[in-house]
């Protein structure tokens, strides 16, 4: 079986590059003395320290391992070669929540980057299924997980700009 494709923007791709390296060349070198200094303690059935670099040793392994798997699989959207017309992912939304009348900017962004708290949003989350292909100016129904329906206004569609 295939697996799923990452879709990722280049400012992810960076961003998970950027994580890696610093796992490989930095954590694992912190945690790997961590690791000497506890086992210098002595007996290693009752050393706290040790068991705590241990555990951190494998989380850095685990997180290793899931980039590695991420990369592997990603496939890089060009956003300059984002279409305006309709969104997709890389593109910038500007919405407005017609019963609050409030605006609100996503970037749309593969499952991997999705961080609705820096205003990133999956295209495999509702709202991110129900605004891929639409145009500006249409109006779009997202249902929310409570199952109450929500009313959305594309105000505009913008390429995002590369992060520097």
């Amino acid at each position: 079986m295939a697996e799923k494709k990452n879709i990722l923007t280049y400012e992810g791709l960076k961003a998970l590059e950027e994580e890696l390296q610093d796992l490989k060349l930095n954590r694992r070198k912190q945690v790997a003395i961590k690791i000497k200094e506890a086992r210098e303690q002595g007996d290693l059935s009752e050393n706290a320290e040790y068991d705590a670099a241990k555990d951190e040793q494998r989380d850095i392994e685990l997180r290793i391992e899931e980039i590695d798997k991420i990369l592997k699989n990603a496939e890089v959207v060009d956003e300059e070669d984002v279409d305006l017309d309709a969104i997709s992912i890389g593109c910038t939304v500007l919405l407005r929540d017609i019963e609050f009348d409030e605006e609100m900017e996503y970037k749309i962004v593969g499952s991997t980057e999705a961080d609705c708290l820096n205003g990133k949003i999956s295209n495999e989350s509702p709202v991110g299924v129900a605004l891929i292909g639409s145009k500006e100016g249409d109006q779009v129904e997202v249902e929310t997980p409570s199952g109450e329906m929500v009313k959305y206004e594309i105000l505009s569609i913008k390429r995002t700009p590369l992060a520097e």
